[in-house]
């Protein structure tokens, strides 16, 4: 008596055992511009009251500082370019500094920086996005500050 396999269990084999996960693994890292990431935003996603500044921005003095987070932040990107992905990823990274500031009574994040798998980058225009077959990532490190008025 023969025995069918059905398709999808021919399928899962073959991804299984047929092809080792690194030899497809993509890491791409990319530099992309701030600015055009920001303004890509729709207006309700980022708070205007809580300001941005980063690598070495200049920024009003700061009247409390009040401590450093970090944020990891990944998302789908499969069927998209990396730029979207990139984009659409940091701006969640983004968001997250802005709900950390605002949960601990900051009003701006200041020394905003890439730190991508552990690398810190330092840019005024620009942060650093992976990018996988599937999968983008951004990290970002700020500092939570109340400014002078």
């Amino acid at each position: 008596m023969k025995k069918k396999i059905a398709p999808a269990a021919l399928l899962a084999a073959l991804l299984v055992f047929g092809a080792s996960p690194d030899a497809s693994a993509r890491d791409d890292r990319h530099m992309f511009p701030i600015k055009e990431a920001l303004e890509s935003a729709s207006d309700e996603k980022l708070d205007d009251g809580i300001k941005l500044y980063f690598g070495n921005q200049k920024h009003p003095p700061v009247a409390q500082k009040i401590g450093e987070w970090a944020t990891n932040k990944k998302t789908n990107a499969f069927g998209k370019s990396d730029e979207t992905a990139c984009k659409w990823v940091f701006l969640s990274a983004v968001i997250a500094l802005q709900e950390r500031a605002r949960k601990e009574g900051g009003d701006a994040v200041i020394n905003i920086r890439s730190n991508y798998k552990n690398i810190k980058t330092v840019s005024d225009t620009e942060y650093m996005c992976g990018a996988g077959n599937v999968v983008a990532g951004v990290a970002l490190v700020g500092t939570v500050v109340k400014l002078a008025k």
